[in-house]
């Protein structure tokens, strides 16, 4: 089963997306933006920079798990991960991004 971007609007009334893996596992998620076709943006850039591994960084959290930001070229981030218990399991949720992100479908919610 193929990863998919949801886009749906949050209690704030904004535009959020969040990429999901094929196993419906949330990969990565966005911040909010003010209009439908800025998330669309931020969408189109997440397939475009999740091929560049230099566009990933990773993070400790001050309890000791992992997460990554996706950021674009100009260094403003576009998504951001869960929370991982281990690295390796950090470096597995960048991988799925870079295998799903880049031909998923999106989908309204």
């Amino acid at each position: 089963m193929a990863g998919k971007f949801e886009c749906y609007t949050d209690k704030a009334g904004e535009f959020r997306f969040r990429l999901k893996a094929g196993n419906g596992e949330i990969i990565l998620s966005s911040e909010g933006y003010t209009s439908k076709a800025g998330c669309e943006n931020g969408i189109e850039s997440v397939k475009k920079n999740c091929l560049d591994s230099n566009c990933f960084e990773k993070k400790t959290t001050d309890s000791g798990n992992f997460r990554f930001n996706l950021k674009s070229t100009n260094g403003q981030v576009i998504g951001t991960s869960q929370s991982y218990e281990s690295e390796s399991g950090c470096d597995n949720g960048m991988d799925s991004v870079k295998r799903n992100a880049p031909d998923a479908d999106v989908v309204e919610v």
